[in-house]
């Protein structure tokens, strides 16, 4: 029907309301119904999802240009693509080390700087007044001691994920391991933001310690919300 013959309502010249066909999309069903059952990276996800509805597409497309209605061409792509319920598990698996991937990658870009807090946080002030108080040059040693251990975790994580995993299957539960090791990386994070505000709170050099407290907050924050996602994902089932 021409646009003549629908109204700004939406209704047809004999003032029945005009069909809306993409409410009844059979791909866009599938592919919202997919979207839905995944977790994980939403980049990568976009991507999986992309593919498989342009798979989807073509593959419809190719059943219709053999006669088929497009109902039946899109139940006949589904019979080889496999449903939704079938293609969750593997799709949900691919997400999983993606986003263990993405907790590790900013757990050893992070952790790192764990270390040079400590370092400021242990150093004394130029001045008599300047030296920071033993509790908190104790929370800060703690904590680059936690970001040691997290970055070797997390370089271990993006090995097994990433070159290894051509040559060796990658355990099952590393998704898991490397959740809580961002989680433990964050806490310290958290413990090095408490610790630095109140070395600036009583040393001489305060601003730089101020500083340093204000970058371990923002990465406290990057690692511990990729490590709650990567908790998530790693207990879904896959």
């Amino acid at each position: 029907m021409s646009a003549a013959g629908q109204d700004a309502t939406g209704q047809d010249a004999t003032g029945q309301n005009a069909p809306a066909q993409d409410a009844t999309d059979p791909v866009r069903e599938y592919v919202a119904d997919l979207t839905a059952a995944l977790h994980g990276p939403p980049a990568a996800k976009a991507r999986l999802v992309e593919e498989i509805r342009g798979g989807l597409l073509d593959t419809t497309d190719a059943h219709a240009d053999r006669g088929l209605p497009h109902h039946h061409a899109f139940r006949a792509a589904v019979r080889e693509f496999g449903s939704v319920d079938e293609l969750v598990p593997g799709c949900q698996r691919e997400l999983t080390l993606a986003q263990a991937r993405h907790t590790a990658r900013s757990v050893a870009l992070t952790a790192p700087f764990l270390i040079a807090c400590w370092y400021l946080a242990a150093t004394p002030g130029p001045e008599p007044a300047g030296p920071v108080p033993r509790a908190a040059q104790l929370l800060a040693v703690n904590a680059a001691g936690v970001a040691i251990v997290a970055t070797l975790l997390a370089a271990a994580a993006l090995a097994a994920t990433g070159t290894l995993a051509r040559r060796l299957p990658t355990p099952r539960r590393l998704p898991l391991v490397v959740a809580w090791t961002g989680t433990t990386a964050g806490v310290a994070m958290a413990v090095t933001t408490l610790a630095l505000a109140t070395a600036a709170a009583l040393a001489v050099n305060w601003p730089l310690l101020a500083c340093a407290g204000v970058l371990a907050a923002a990465s406290h924050a990057a690692v511990a919300t990729s490590a709650r996602a990567c908790r998530r994902c790693a207990r879904l089932p896959a």
